[in-house]
């Protein structure tokens, strides 16, 4: 464009201004944001037009800032201007389409995307301004998540059915941003519609409530933004999670070993079952499967799924996971295990035992030195799942329920359950010394892991982990821990069995509620049996009504956001509640409470 044509542009939106502070001071903030994010505003003229509190001085400055920067910036302002989703918001503006507006760049100049791309002296993100955004947002959070969300006066939950909730929170995403104000309410929409996982009457999973410690850990996770794979992008880092394993696997009787931090408790279930093959059959990593025989796993049929899960994922194959008998407490048997490991042996290869430390639905201890025994005579794998139960590690008064564990291969535990870390925060131990799991996993990235570098090199952890990008999940509990300390992480787990012991003796108190059986961890199973039901258990369609009654209780809580509580089918017992208390959040009173909701919600059916 020439030079007069320049001056002919810039003079036509001069011409314009009064008229155009008349339209869009309407809403300056929307022009503003929309402006800059086309990077017609250098960073310093952003702050400069938004700290204008009066909405046609903002809208003068805004066109006055524009026309200072030049050709590019004006074009760039008139094209804005013209485009629907603009004159949909001022309607006014379309008398532009009228003017021969020439919004095109210069010759050899280009022709997409914002006109900040091309100065390669600013920057894309404007730090104040984002810092500005996140201490609102971080206030929000305060305010909906952790002030209302703990507050037994709010609803646990505030159920919205998905085409309206998808409704509600506008969750397509869109060509244009959208200005700081919906953003922030977007924010807090979010919050609003989620379960409150902290609240005192969330009942419903194996985690709850809040640590403030941790939370402030997985914070200081998000901001800093690493990959927990070598020493020099993670050097904190690397030293915490080999000190926070240390001091579990000291817990569980080793004072040598490895670990690594898992995302989830299924993930290190998996790898327990990779390492126990690889060392049975190291040529597999390199070889496959063709020339492995078929192979046999032990479990439980009340371990968690993740076992059959692994063994598809691995290519051992469902079918080859064996169902160990379990007693009428869900605890597996070790003279049936012994019997189907010599059964196997005729068809299969057997490698690896899971044993399970907390059932997920009855809370089973497996009898672990029993099990060993089995486990050493046979030469197999044991492998320990105490995702859920491995917290009993910190109390003198429950670890005896984990006796023997000190003699498996690999222990897993999710201290984000009953120890409260927050998810997600699950561990894998290992008794070995060798380097196994490095041995099993690596890949030998030379872009990564060099063997040059100017430190030590063992302290690049990546390489045992099947993964390349691992976030940090040790800070929140290292954090958690050095607040409280092993005694204060003990004392939770020995209140969340004092709460147990309460809620069972007031259950027994009352009409109408039936113990799967007495409670030896902190989950709770029993059904409610209405008044319409009572004294007519010999009744041919009894089991299909009573299995009918949980499932409507909990959509009742759930729609009026009273509370939350898992229930569940077992073998050939019909659905049933699981309670499980482990918040420290949680009262007396909202035991009570608990008890009298059910009655409440149950009482017609």
């Amino acid at each position: 464009m020439a030079e007069e044509e320049v001056t002919k542009e810039i003079q036509l939106l001069r011409s314009l201004k009064a008229e155009l502070i008349d339209i869009l001071s309407a809403d300056p903030d929307f022009i503003l944001q929309h402006a800059d994010s086309r990077g017609l505003l250098s960073v310093p003229g952003y702050q400069q037009v938004k700290a204008f509190p009066i909405p046609t001085e903002k809208v003068r400055e805004l066109l006055d800032h524009i026309i200072l920067r030049g050709q590019k910036a004006v074009q760039g302002l008139l094209k804005l201007l013209k485009e629907e989703d603009m004159q949909d918001t001022f309607p006014r503006l379309s008398f532009l389409n009228d003017l021969p507006v020439n919004t095109q760049l210069p010759a050899g100049g280009q022709d997409s995307g914002p006109a900040s791309l091309y100065d390669l002296n600013e920057t894309l993100v404007d730090h104040s301004e984002g810092q500005l955004f996140l201490t609102e947002a971080f206030n929000i959070i305060m305010e909906e998540v952790l002030c209302k969300g703990t507050d037994v006066k709010e609803k646990v939950c505030e159920w919205k059915e998905p085409e309206e909730l998808s409704a509600l929170l506008d969750l397509e995403l869109r060509e244009k941003g959208e200005s700081k104000d919906k953003l922030l309410q977007r924010v807090r929409n979010v919050a609003k519609y989620s379960v409150k996982t902290g609240h005192p009457r969330f009942l419903n999973q194996q985690f709850a409530g809040v640590d403030y410690h941790s939370l402030a850990g997985r914070f200081l996770t998000e901001a800093l933004n690493t990959n927990l794979f070598t020493y020099e992008v993670a050097p904190v880092f690397v030293l915490m999670e080999s000190e926070v394993l240390r001091g579990l696997r000291l817990l569980v009787g080793w004072t040598e070993g490895d670990g690594i931090f898992c995302p989830g408790g299924s993930t290190s279930n998996m790898y327990a079952m990779n390492m126990a093959r690889y060392r049975a059959f190291p040529q597999v990593k390199c070889q496959g499967l063709w020339g492995l025989p078929r192979l046999a796993v032990f479990t439980s049929p009340e371990s968690h799924y993740s076992v059959k899960k692994g063994a598809a994922y691995l290519g051992i194959g469902m079918d080859n996971v064996v169902l160990v008998k379990v007693d009428n407490r869900g605890c597996m048997i070790p003279e049936d295990l012994d019997e189907k490991i010599q059964i196997a042996k005729s068809q299969a290869m057997p490698f690896l035992v899971s044993c399970t430390c907390g059932t997920t639905v009855q809370g089973a201890f497996d009898p672990l030195d029993r099990i060993a025994d089995v486990c050493e005579k046979h030469k197999l794998w044991m492998h320990v799942d105490a995702a859920w139960g491995g917290s009993v590690l910190f109390s003198k008064q429950h670890k005896h329920l984990m006796k023997g564990v000190d003699r498996a291969n690999s222990v897993a535990w999710n201290p984000h359950k009953m120890l409260m870390a927050g998810l997600q925060c699950s561990v894998l131990l290992l008794k070995d010394t060798t380097n196994l799991m490095k041995q099993c996993h690596s890949g030998g990235a030379t872009y990564l892991f060099q063997q040059d570098k100017f430190y030590d090199v063992n302290l690049d952890i990546g390489d045992k982990s099947v993964q390349c990008s691992r976030k940090v999940d040790c800070l929140k509990l290292w954090l958690m821990w050095k607040a409280v300390g092993s005694d204060g992480l003990a004392r939770r787990v020995d209140k969340a069995f004092v709460h147990i012991r309460y809620v069972t003796e007031q259950l027994k108190k009352r009409e109408g509620f039936q113990l799967l059986r007495e409670a030896k961890f902190v989950n709770l199973c029993f059904w409610f049996i209405p008044p319409s039901l009572r004294g007519k258990e010999g009744n041919a369609d009894y089991q299909d009504r009573l299995a009918k009654v949980a499932p409507v209780i909990k959509e009742r809580m759930v729609k009026q956001g009273t509370m939350m509580v898992g229930y569940q089918p077992l073998g050939d017992r019909v659905n049933f509640f699981r309670l499980v208390v482990l918040s420290p959040l949680v009262s007396q009173k909202d035991l009570d409470f608990f008890l009298d909701e059910i009655e409440r919600l149950g009482k017609d059916l």
